[in-house]
């Protein structure tokens, strides 16, 4: 008899488990997509929920990224939504990309980390003039001398 209940609750834990519920992975997926600043130099700039850098690419339109193919094999897109965490103020928002996915924005720039950052803390992308245009690190305040994003060719 005891077997009998054994597989009936398993059953019905992995159920549970895969849909999320009756789990902390919704907390955890909350606080996945919430968007963070650090210090580098003296900018204070936009990073992931990891911590990595966050770049804004020139070419781009608050509405179409210019940055798909092999361009975004090297600056992935940020999936959105996103959610603000503690410091990080603008509008965020998101556009639909050519294959379809959903980027996350800030301030109409679609947001892109750096194959070359490593570690968070790096910003081994900004100002780097490649796939078409400039790349610039998301500059909340202070000076980096890639600008603060805001505005331009908008």
């Amino acid at each position: 008899m005891r077997k009998r209940w054994l597989v009936p609750v398993g059953l019905a834990a992995a159920a549970l488990i895969a849909t999320g519920c009756g789990s902390s992975s919704n907390a955890g997926a909350a606080s996945a997509n919430q968007l963070t600043t650090t210090k580098i130099g003296s900018a204070t700039v936009l990073t992931d929920s990891k911590g990595f850098t966050l770049y804004w690419f020139v070419p781009d339109t608050s509405t179409t990224s210019n940055c798909n193919g092999q361009c975004s094999k090297f600056w992935p897109p940020l999936k959105g939504p996103v959610t603000a965490g503690s410091g990080v103020t603008g509008t965020l928002g998101t556009i639909k990309r050519a294959d379809g996915s959903t980027q996350a924005t800030w301030n109409g720039h679609p947001l892109y980390t750096f194959l070359e950052d490593k570690k968070p803390g790096q910003a081994k992308g900004n100002g780097k003039n490649l796939s078409g245009g400039v790349w610039h690190e998301v500059t909340l305040s202070g000076s980096s001398g890639g600008g603060g994003g805001g505005g331009y060719g908008y």
